[in-house]
């Protein structure tokens, strides 16, 4: 990948450091850092979506599932995340998120390892057949609150530039239903779809503040 001026992202980087990434989002999501403002000004921008339609019992339940994300996040040093807080008119509302972690090589298991491992338990494939990255899935019904959903979980992984194979974005696509809906129902089909997309996007640019 070059710039403008004919450089690539490894010498614009000084062939060290690691860079920042971008992927294209549906109308009304964002990039958002993980931190307790931010819980704050999301859990309140949800409350105001969901009283605006009088569904308060979705309010809770959505309240729910960003907590334990937000614990979740923090406990595995999420970076960031992508969801629908605009709030925007034309906002593409999904029952989800995209979180983004890293995963490090270790003296013991080395990323291709990691790799081979999600191929072999969790039938890791290409995203659309680009093996920079590696897509997995799996679903499950779990507590939110008092109630049950659906959440149907999926993972890519593609290694980072500059860290020769040893580091590797990790991102994490949720989407979530009624329990008693089918893991296979129309909305979790689409919104799988759409998350393959966004994440297939994926660019390297320098650092912020670089």
């Amino acid at each position: 990948m070059t710039d403008d001026s004919g450089m690539t992202l490894r010498e614009q980087l000084g062939g060290a450091a690691e860079p920042d990434f971008e992927i294209d989002l549906p109308a009304g999501w964002e990039r958002r850092e993980v931190g307790d403002e931010d819980r704050a000004e999301l859990s309140a921008a949800m409350r105001k979506r969901f009283l605006s339609i009088q569904r308060p019992d979705l309010y809770a339940v959505v309240r729910a599932m960003v907590d334990n994300s937000y614990e979740a996040m923090q406990s595995e040093g999420a970076l960031a995340y992508y969801a629908a807080t605009t709030g925007d008119e034309d906002t593409l509302w999904i029952p989800g998120s995209i979180i983004v972690s890293k995963r490090a090589a270790t003296p013991e298991i080395t990323l291709d390892q990691m790799v081979a491992h999600a191929i072999r338990e969790f039938g890791a494939k290409p995203l659309f057949g680009d093996k920079r990255f590696i897509r997995f899935e799996r679903d499950e019904i779990v507590k939110a609150g008092d109630a049950s959903i659906g959440l149907t979980t999926v993972e890519y992984l593609t290694p980072i530039p500059t860290t020769k194979r040893r580091r590797a974005l990790h991102f994490t696509a949720t989407v979530s239903r009624p329990a008693e809906a089918d893991a296979d129902d129309e909305q979790v089909v689409a919104s799988k779809q759409l998350y393959d997309a966004c994440i297939s996007t994926l660019r390297w640019v320098p650092p912020r503040g670089a």
